[in-house]
């Protein structure tokens, strides 16, 4: 698989002030795309924003603080985006709140699901899924708009949805990932696509705390999120929707067939089946 490039094209990377989607943003900075940098913590973001545009130029660049739970900060950083580069192809939904960290974390006496603090659920929820809708609800029109778009919803494995001690994360996840399928097929024709990349396991990100005693060597590092994504966000994946990917497994060196295969299945589990008895309406 050559190196994949995308001059020209415009992405908004939420979470970018760390973690997977600083790296993410790094990644399509370097692959030659425009990235405008969404997160709520304004110290962190203009240190990244810094860095970015000592990177690639203060002209490829714009960071905007916001909270993706907010309706008008949405459309705010949508539309200084749309301002600044004239147009959007790429949304990478990465913000999240993850499960809970310190004392009461899933590696430490994971809280049992009717000791979570209720405000905290409902602030995952907002986040992690609400926001991502919010942002890809206000996205969207300018992709269909212009006929090409990438919608890339960062969740999580299967097995973090339903993990003891993640009863806001893992809810918050699977929604999102069902949410990409139907995004997916609405989509259909409009030369929009929407994706799900997971890492493929623990990485290692602020996510993880120090006192884990987890190797972080071990984990899966933020750079293997780079080539999928990439690919993702290219002309290359023409014509793949509804798929979820797992970084991990992604190799680049293989043929995009083959990587497909082997880190790529469809979102949201339609392989169970259809479950529910529908009366016939023939």
């Amino acid at each position: 698989m050559s190196e994949t490039r995308i001059e020209g094209r415009t992405a908004i990377v939420t979470g970018a002030a760390r973690g997977l989607g600083r790296t993410m943003a790094f990644g399509l900075l370097a692959a030659g795309a425009n990235v405008s940098l969404v997160d709520i913590d304004g110290d962190e973001l203009e240190n990244t924003a810094a860095e970015a545009a000592a990177l690639a130029g203060a002209g490829r660049v714009l960071s905007v603080v916001t909270d993706v739970g907010d309706d008008d900060a949405v459309e705010r950083a949508v539309r200084a985006t749309l301002d600044k580069f004239y147009g959007l192809g790429i949304l990478i939904n990465d913000a999240g709140i993850g499960p809970p960290a310190g004392e009461r974390s899933l590696f430490n006496n994971p809280e049992k699901f009717w000791e979570t603090n209720a405000r905290v659920w409902r602030k995952t929820i907002e986040v992690n899924t609400v926001g991502s809708y919010l942002m890809t609800w206000t996205a969207a029109p300018h992709m269909i708009e212009g006929g090409w778009g990438r919608i890339i919803n960062i969740t999580t494995s299967l097995n973090a949805m339903y993990m003891p001690g993640c009863g806001a994360y893992g809810p918050s996840k699977a929604a999102l990932e069902a949410n990409t399928l139907i995004m997916a097929q609405d989509l259909a024709g409009t030369g929009v696509t929407a994706n799900v990349l997971v890492p493929g396991g623990p990485a290692n990100t602020r996510m993880i705390p120090a006192d884990a005693g987890l190797d972080r060597a071990a984990l899966i590092q933020p750079e293997t999120m780079v080539p999928p994504v990439l690919w993702l966000a290219s002309d290359d994946s023409d014509g793949v929707t509804g798929m979820r990917f797992q970084a991990a497994l992604w190799d680049p060196a293989l043929p995009v067939a083959e990587a497909m295969d082997r880190a790529g299945a469809p979102a949201a589990w339609p392989q169970l089946g259809a479950q529910a008895i529908r009366p016939d309406h023939g």
